[in-house]
């Protein structure tokens, strides 16, 4: 494993930590939920890295922008999105 895998396995975990974070939070909504479990489980496939955040980036995203989104969680939500990019390069 290369120092650059090492890299992503840390930040494609601190990812899924901070979804678990939302998918236990009850003032998220459901579809939103819903999404955020769909992109933690594609972050656990077995795929290349870039693919795995693609995926993970195109369920979350679909989501990002929810008008009953607390404003807090919609934080967490761009910060995942950001640690995702960093995981495609």
């Amino acid at each position: 494993m290369t120092d650059e895998d090492k890299k992503h396995e840390e930040t494609i975990s601190q990812i899924k930590q901070q979804i678990d974070v939302l998918l236990n939070d009850n003032s998220v909504p459901r579809n939103v939920k819903s999404a955020l479990d769909e992109a933690k489980g594609a972050l656990e496939k077995d795929e290349g890295y870039a693919v795995k955040a693609s995926n993970a980036t195109y369920k979350i995203d679909e989501v990002s922008n929810d008008i009953n989104l607390p404003p807090y969680a919609r934080t967490v939500i761009w910060n995942i999105l950001s640690l995702l990019e960093s995981v495609k390069d």
